[in-house]
């Protein structure tokens, strides 16, 4: 159950550091570009960090909702990136990829995750997969 709990907790600061991410990003992008999509993702993951965060204090865990480091490195990228060329389609590459590393963390909390958390993660899986494939497609079209 430590394995679990660890994986839980990893995916969980992710899931923040990737929503402390598009919060920088929708302030960088001053209603422009890609603001309606920054603003999905927010609410995306600020849903599964609060159910993430349910099911660890379920189990007796204190939970951080501020992220890691990694949280203030991807502010200060986002702001960058902002400052000198824009929070345009060109973006979406990096967060296409970055989404597909948050989804490695829920395959490693899935490997080892009891019966009764398994729908919750598989069901914020599938959803985080769809809204990669969408921007994706809106990569391709682009």
């Amino acid at each position: 159950m430590a394995g679990h709990i660890d994986h839980m907790k990893s995916l969980h600061t992710t899931v923040v550091d990737a929503r402390n991410g598009y919060e920088e990003a929708l302030k960088d992008a001053d209603g422009r570009g890609l603001t309606p999509l920054f603003q999905d993702m927010i609410a995306l993951h600020q849903t599964h960090s609060e159910a993430l965060a349910a099911d660890l204090k379920r189990h007796g865990e204190e939970v951080d909702d501020s992220g890691s480091f990694l949280s203030t490195i991807h502010r200060t990228v986002i702001s960058i990136r902002a400052l000198f060329g824009g929070l345009d389609e060109s973006v979406l590459p990096g967060l296409i990829d970055g989404e597909e590393r948050l989804l490695e963390y829920y395959d490693e909390a899935l490997s080892d995750c009891p019966p009764s958390e398994t729908a919750t993660l598989s069901e914020q899986r599938q959803t985080l997969r769809r809204k990669i494939n969408e921007m994706k497609a809106r990569t391709n079209s682009a």
